[in-house]
């Protein structure tokens, strides 16, 4: 298992700071000392950036040599030059996002959608549509750490070689919790950024992922690999995708979308790794802290992101089998015998305990690890 960074160690000390008063601020449940520790910093620093924030807003958070002095009430005649900026600042976005972060930034007379959008084309800064993927029914985690959303994106060429980037969403407010331009698609690397994503914002109740290495294994009938166990260890429900249906992970495969149109098409040729990581977090705060979310109202992630009650476990706990479980241990073969025959478990289950449960079909019987199904008994065939 490798030792990592926490998820901002890259970013710039304003990110930090901005991240660290925008959850202390949510009442999420989480004490100030525990958001401390978690971000490494003492609770005198902690005080002294939300105290800063509250007074004075993000902009006080930044470093005083780079605060630019703007003012919220421009006059009607500067709306213009306020549109072409941000545009020129973030070319992919529309009229609405333009409008609602002009109003959230505290701008009066702030126009109409369809006027800013006459603005841009008026600038030639208005872009060919971008075309839609095709339509279904979106679902939604009920509260901020019901589910996690987690993959590659897919490699694409540096200057020094190939870049995996891996990143983590939360289902219910589309925050981003770790973005990092990786070089490989391991085990080790992914337990490296759960790690360090877990210590900053705590566990989730589950994660979805899709079928392939390192969370799946594409063998029929044998899904399950070492990091899935170790993240059912963690009490983290794991989740795979429908086999060829990647809108399971919709809202993660939007935000590649939106990644690669905002980022990294942005050059034509990365000169390094380095050069990546530091365009994706400068991004990573615009897309949690000001990019207005059209699927949330207009609202951005951090609105509705707030971090896990759950810390991340110090000790992994033994199993826990209730009453009508035939417990069975998983041999070096990956096997376990049960009703005088022997059924393949999979390698990763290897010396673990598992149950095997009734259903309400005779002679079905849900063989499971701390309460996670991963295989099928049946007894009549």
């Amino acid at each position: 298992m490798l030792e990592g960074l926490v998820p901002w160690s890259v970013e710039s000390v304003e990110a930090q700071r901005l991240e660290f008063c925008g959850l202390a601020v949510s009442d999420a449940g989480v004490s100030f000392a525990e958001l401390c520790r978690r971000y490494g910093i003492s609770r005198k620093t902690g005080y002294k950036w939300l105290g800063v924030y509250q007074v004075e807003g993000p902009d006080g958070l930044r470093d005083r040599r780079r605060v630019p002095k703007t003012s919220p009430t421009r006059t009607a005649g500067t709306v213009e030059a306020l549109v072409c900026d941000l545009r020129r600042a973030h070319p992919a976005w529309g009229g609405r996002k333009i409008r609602r972060r002009l109003m959230d930034l505290g701008h009066s007379g702030v126009p109409a959608a369809s006027t800013i959008t006459d603005i841009l084309r008026r600038n030639d800064l208005l872009a060919p549509a971008e075309p839609h993927a095709a339509g279904y029914t979106s679902f939604e985690a009920d509260a901020a750490n019901d589910l996690w959303q987690m993959d590659f994106k897919g490699w694409f060429q540096t200057a020094t070689g190939r870049c995996d980037p891996f990143d983590i969403l939360d289902d219910h407010s589309r925050f981003n919790l770790i973005l990092r331009a990786g070089v490989d698609q391991r085990e080790s690397t992914v337990v490296a950024a759960l790690t360090d994503t877990f210590t900053t914002y705590g566990m989730p109740k589950r994660i979805l992922c899709d079928n392939g290495p390192p969370w799946g294994n594409t063998q029929p009938g044998f899904r399950w690999t070492r990091l899935a166990v170790w993240l059912l260890d963690l009490g983290v429900t794991v989740t795979h995708s429908r086999p060829m249906h990647p809108q399971t992970l919709g809202k993660d495969e939007r935000f590649h979308r939106t990644m690669d149109l905002e980022v990294i098409a942005t050059r034509p040729v990365w000169d390094s790794h380095d050069q990546v990581q530091t365009a994706f977090d400068q991004w990573r705060v615009v897309y949690n802290h000001q990019r207005p979310h059209d699927a949330l109202g207009g609202a951005v992630p951090a609105d509705r992101y707030e971090p896990s009650q759950r810390s991340m476990p110090t000790r992994i706990e033994p199993a826990d089998h209730p009453d009508g479980y035939h417990v069975r241990i998983v041999d070096a073969m990956a096997r376990i015998s049960f009703n005088g025959t022997r059924y393949k478990i999979g390698k990763p289950f290897a010396g673990r305990y598992v149950g095997v449960i009734p259903t309400t079909q005779d002679g079905i019987y849900t063989v499971a690890y701390r309460h996670q199904p991963i295989r099928t008994i049946n007894l009549t065939q």
